[in-house]
């Protein structure tokens, strides 16, 4: 007997192949276009080569951190950015990045070229530890009665250095004018070193209406010299930009939706202009506050519109240009940077404050601050009084005490103005 055979088990069987074929077919491209998205994906994030910037790169993206004292203290959260973990120490390496990145854009500054720069300090010694790393020097004027590890830290970092004596800001020998013509100066002498075929015939031109100085011909500069550019942190905007590009982003990130309120002490006025002007365009309802040191004419513009102070009074001013212990901050004229703050009001601070709080965050909480930053934080719980409990409140902490062992931090220096710290705790501020 013939066997018997199903027709339709053909066609299935045929169909079945056919079927496990196209499966295979399809596992094995789809495996293959998961492998390269896999790769690609590995691709993608892998690790970004080092940046060709070397120490510039490590400057901003500072730790926004809690005060606990000052927190606990007021019931408020109380926030310090940590500028003085920038590798030149302070805030101010910010504005020395800007101020000569824009300068070797436009071609004001080329490399070769010396920067310089009237300041009391922080500017000067950010400004000599990045100058370096564009192929620049730094030429810095100091008024003779700022801390003298300030200009040792300079001259250690390679800077060259003028100590002067403080006066007017209206007089031709104040340390910003002389800075003003030492770059008149370098652009000078350069042209007069310049190679035949590199000469353009072209006399230096002024910088903020002064010319060089004729007496005086600048040996400090040597036989390389491309030029000079005068830094001008006071009215250079490129301060502002500084902080209005980098600071108050980055506070705004490391606070989200928490932020009400921003306080900052004002000398050329960049940090509170540049952060308070980015903040309340993000948000118009956080309020921003300048503290002022004693002699300080800006509380007074902010709360009544007029730039006076009683130490301005003949006879009441101790010293020019204000009578304060604290450094680099407080001024008696609007600058192009401070006239771009957004501000809602303005707290007075005094030296015995700023002292009394730099030990109590010392003590309490490991923090070894500068005069300006002891000032800030001072500000920050006036704030804080101010607004009342659950309120979020940053301010900057700009440098640390080590550029202020020799005033701030010195005991016959604070005995002699009577400001000896004596308090246990936050009675200073009326906190008991």
């Amino acid at each position: 007997m013939a066997p018997v055979t199903d027709r339709t088990t053909g066609p299935i069987v045929a169909a079945a192949a056919t079927i496990s074929i196209a499966l295979v077919s399809y596992c094995f491209y789809y495996n293959k276009s998961d492998t390269k998205t896999t790769n690609s994906k590995k691709k993608k994030t892998s690790k970004p080569k080092p940046s060709k910037k070397g120490l510039v790169d490590a400057i901003g993206n500072t730790p926004l951190i809690r005060i606990n004292s000052l927190s606990d203290a007021t019931g408020c959260e109380i926030l310090g950015k940590c500028e003085f973990l920038n590798p030149g120490g302070s805030v101010k390496d910010r504005v020395a990045v800007k101020i000569i990145e824009e300068a070797l854009e436009s071609g004001k500054l080329s490399q070769g070229g010396v920067v310089t720069e009237g300041s009391a300090g922080s500017t000067a010694i950010s400004l000599a530890t990045v100058a370096p790393s564009y192929g620049c020097k730094c030429h810095v004027v100091i008024p003779d009665d700022a801390a003298i590890e300030k200009s040792q830290i300079l001259e250690a970092l390679g800077a060259t250095v003028e100590r002067v004596r403080p006066v007017s800001i209206t007089h031709r020998d104040h340390y910003v004018n002389i800075a003003r013509r030492r770059a008149i100066e370098a652009n000078e002498f350069a042209s007069k070193h310049r190679k035949a075929d590199c000469l353009d015939g072209k006399e230096p031109a002024q910088i903020n209406d002064y010319g060089p100085d004729e007496m005086k011909q600048s040996s400090v500069f040597s036989s390389d010299c491309t030029g000079g550019f005068f830094a001008d942190q006071f009215e250079n905007l490129a301060n502002f930009r500084a902080h209005y590009d980098g600071t108050g982003p980055e506070i705004w990130e490391q606070t989200g939706d928490r932020l009400d309120a921003f306080v900052a002490a004002a000398g050329t006025g960049g940090t509170v202009a540049g952060v308070s002007r980015f903040l309340q365009e993000k948000n118009r309802n956080i309020k921003c506050f300048l503290v002022d040191p004693p002699g300080s004419s800006l509380f007074n513009k902010v709360t009544r519109g007029v730039m006076y102070t009683k130490e301005e009074a003949e006879g009441k001013r101790l010293k020019n240009p204000f009578d304060t212990i604290t450094e680099g901050i407080g001024i008696n004229r609007l600058t192009q940077n401070f006239m771009m703050a957004k501000l809602d009001g303005a707290f007075r601070g005094t030296d015995r404050e700023a002292v009394e709080m730099s030990r109590f965050l010392l003590k309490n909480d490991g923090l070894f601050l500068g005069s300006s930053s002891a000032m800030n934080c001072v500000g920050a719980v006036r704030v804080a009084q101010s607004l009342g409990h659950g309120h979020t409140i940053v301010t900057i902490l700009c440098d640390n005490g080590m550029r202020h062992l020799s005033k701030f931090y010195d005991a016959q220096y604070l005995f002699q103005y009577g400001l000896t710290p004596t308090a246990t705790g936050l009675e200073f501020l009326d906190i008991k």
